[in-house]
Formats: C-alpha cells, sequence, structure tokens
C-alpha cells in the first residue's frame, strides 16, 4: 500500500508543480480589475502540492503492507467490468440504450432489486435523461440505431 500511495501522491504532486508553473506564467497577482488568470490555479496547486508532500512523508514512516487484498477487490471489479462494458457499448448502441443495459444489469446483478423495479428505472432514468439533454437542454449526446429508428 506504502509503494501505491508514494506513486500517487508523486505524480499528483508533479502535476500540481506543472499547474503552479503555469500559474505563475500566466501570473498569480491582484490586477487592477481583480485577480490575474493564475490566482485561483496557483493557490490550489500549491495546496495539492503541500498535501501530497504530507502524504509521501506520512508514507514514508509507515510499515509496508498490500495495497489492496484480493476480498476486497472483488467489489471493485464488480463495478468495473459493466462500467467498461457499457462505456465499449456506447459506439454501437448510443449513450441510452448502453446506460439502460448497464443499470438493468447492475441492479440486478450487484443491487438483486425487483425486475419491476429494474425495468421501471433501467428504462426511465435514461429516458429522463434523453428528455433532458436532447430536448430542455437541446444538446445532442451519442445516439444508436435506435435512437435513429425513432426518428432521432
Amino acid at each position: 500500500m506504502r509503494a501505491a500511495e508514494i506513486i500517487t501522491a508523486s505524480v499528483l504532486g508533479l502535476l500540481g508543480g506543472l499547474v503552479i508553473a503555469d500559474s505563475l506564467r500566466l501570473g498569480i497577482g491582484w490586477g487592477t480589475d481583480g485577480p490575474k488568470s493564475g490566482f485561483f490555479p496557483f493557490w490550489l496547486a500549491l495546496i495539492m502540492v503541500v498535501c501530497c508532500a504530507i502524504i509521501c512523508f506520512q508514507e514514508s514512516r509507515r510499515a509496508t503492507g498490500t495495497f489492496v487484498e484480493r476480498e476486497k477487490f472483488k467489489p471493485v471489479l464488480k463495478v468495473l467490468w459493466p462500467a467498461v462494458l457499457a462505456v465499449g457499448l456506447m459506439e454501437w448502441l448510443g449513450l441510452y440504450v448502453a446506460a439502460a443495459l448497464y443499470l438493468g444489469f447492475y441492479m440486478r446483478w450487484v443491487g438483486r432489486h425487483s425486475w419491476s423495479l429494474v425495468i421501471v428505472l433501467s428504462l426511465g432514468v435514461p429516458l429522463a435523461t434523453f428528455l433532458i439533454f436532447e430536448q430542455w437542454f437541446l444538446v445532442p449526446m451519442p445516439k444508436g440505431p435506435l435512437e435513429a429508428w425513432l426518428g432521432y
């Protein structure tokens, strides 16, 4: 676990350093019309770098151990693999159909909900999302053959 924490904190600290460098280029002071463009990113990145340094210091003093045990990793994979599959299906089926399949599968497999609740929510949530984004906000989302068949 120690190595993973140190590596993650180091990478995030380096990214924070890049943000600090770019913020200095933009200017971190106060101009005539308020803060310059780099003011807020600079301070946020500085806080992040300090926190990463603290994490590295704490983890360097801690005893070693495993990052994650096999039994604790299984629930993570229960979330990860269906989500990866849903993202892959979005290319061919579109966002709404892939989301309906993902919600239905996940609710039934992991949540063990009743079929009636699974059907209502796995169809209702993508439908509500479709109405909000496509009809209300007029933001086109990835669509598949079903939406094309329906004329969208």
